[in-house]
């Protein structure tokens, strides 16, 4: 079934829908954007791969203060990958109480299930050089 401007929306506003969840430390909620059994690949950031909403809270509860107090999503590109499953790519801007900011790039698996749609992989690249180097 083709991706319909309904779905594009959802799926758009679900990778949204992180930033504001995790700066309000809803972690309790993160499963309205993610799959109980996700694969959150932060290797590039130095915190290897999370696995399951519950590990996602508990590595953000440990890293406490170090989180960002904002998440910026922009950029989103979706393309089908088969039914009922779509591929992301997005880029995010992360803003520390410190004024640091950092770039990366999300690149999400988001599977339609009983629930609706929900990000069951996200893998971030962190931008370090410009131009892609």
């Amino acid at each position: 079934m083709p991706l319909t401007a309904d779905d594009r929306t959802a799926i758009t506003d679900l990778i949204s829908m992180h930033g504001h969840l995790s700066d309000d430390g809803e972690l309790d909620r993160m499963r309205e954007v993610f799959a109980e059994d996700v694969v959150y690949d932060v290797s590039d950031a130095g915190f290897g791969v999370l696995h399951g909403v519950a590990g996602m809270k508990d590595a953000a509860e440990r890293l406490g203060d170090g989180n960002p107090v904002g998440h910026h999503v922009t950029n989103v590109v979706l393309k089908e990958a088969g039914e009922d499953e779509v591929h992301a790519r997005s880029k995010a801007i992360a803003i520390h109480a410190d004024g640091r900011a950092g770039s990366a790039v999300y690149e999400d698996v988001v599977q339609r299930g009983p629930q609706g749609w929900r990000i069951t992989r996200r893998t971030i690249t962190l931008r370090r050089k410009p131009l892609g180097g």
